[in-house]
């Protein structure tokens, strides 16, 4: 239990997904601000068949969160879908977590099985005297505050429903800045953060970490736990082909070498081969790409000094009208736009 809390953002391969089940509080909370799932689906250029689906494309969630913000016009949309979460939420992970004898367990499970929901992010934990740190690690930093903050409403909904009364943590810290009524963190949070942290972090009392479950049955918890192990295993074996295509598919992006053929060499497999094993993985080669793509892109937007000739160049694309096009389909704006919107 003195895994430290890491404060780098660390990037996932863009074969990332998120649960059907994960998805459904941003539909609910889009809803109860009368913003259907059509609606919300063309605003965050996302297929309508996309919101039945048993997983989708974790660039399809921030896409259709940040969608759901900005249509809805409520400032703390992130919080009031973490609100919403409930056990079947998390699915295998969830019903692991109810099973625990304790919330030091709990803690610990959240860790290993947290990646069954969804891609996201990864939770930490740590220990510093009497206090106990839960950290929250993006994989997305240039989403917007709403990633994070749905994140921790989330935490803090399901564990006041395991333990059968309110939870708070004595201190909480995000990354972000603070662009919203503070009264409202105070009422899902438990506590006002502190904005423009280095990392996002919940302190709490460490002695909460051993306190029981109420109603777990932990006689259930080795067959989960079984089970989301079976499904852990099936998830990895699908991970090392995306993270090492998306690995080539960067370093090779500004040398006219991210091809699908060349990636294959690379590998030392047949492009035939290459596509079959990234199907297996729930990807294509062109989702790897445009992933890779989309998420650096964001980042050199971010980069004033970088024109968007610069950052086509350095994307792989030979003109910057094929880079504008291509950012449109992803986000729904011109590139232009959405640097002026992210600073």
């Amino acid at each position: 239990m003195t895994e430290p809390c890491s404060i780098a953002s660390s990037t996932r391969p863009d074969g990332g997904r998120v649960t059907g089940a994960y998805l459904q509080p941003v539909l609910e909370t889009a809803a109860a601000h009368g913003v259907d799932g059509a609606r919300l689906a063309r605003a965050a250029a996302v297929p309508l068949e996309t919101l039945g689906a048993d997983s989708i494309a974790a660039r399809h969630y921030i896409a259709l969160l940040e969608a759901g913000a900005v249509l809805s016009g409520d400032p703390h949309f992130g919080l009031h879908v973490g609100e919403r979460v409930r056990p079947g939420t998390f699915s295998v992970y969830g019903l692991v977590l109810m099973a625990c004898r304790d919330f030091g367990q709990a803690l610990e499970q959240t860790l290993r099985y947290e990646q069954l929901a969804h891609d996201l992010g990864r939770s930490h934990l740590a220990l510093a005297g009497a206090e106990a740190l839960y950290g929250w690690t993006s994989h997305y930093p240039s989403a917007s505050r709403h990633l994070v903050e749905s994140v921790f409403a989330g935490i803090r909904v399901f564990g006041s429903w395991l333990a059968g009364r309110p939870l708070g943590p004595r201190h909480l810290a995000f990354v972000h800045a603070g662009e919203a009524p503070a009264d409202e963190y105070l009422r899902v949070l438990g506590a006002v953060p502190q904005f423009g942290a280095a990392a996002n972090v919940a302190r709490f009392d460490a002695a909460l970490l051993g306190m029981p479950v109420p109603n777990a049955d932990p006689s259930l918890y080795p067959v989960l736990r079984q089970h989301a192990e079976r499904l852990l295993t099936e998830r990895s074996a699908g991970d090392g082909i995306l993270a090492q295509v998306r690995a080539i598919v960067i370093d090779r992006l500004a040398h006219g070498g991210a091809r699908l053929p060349t990636v294959a060499a690379s590998l030392g497999v047949s492009p035939r081969t290459l596509q079959r094993k990234l199907a297996e993985a729930g990807a294509s080669f062109q989702q790897v790409l445009d992933g890779a793509r989309y998420e650096l892109a964001r980042g050199y937007l971010r980069q004033r000094d970088l024109n968007l000739v610069d950052i086509a160049f350095l994307l792989g694309y030979q003109e910057q009208s094929a880079f504008t096009h291509a950012f449109r389909e992803w986000s729904g704006m011109n590139p232009g736009a959405w640097r002026e919107a992210a600073n």
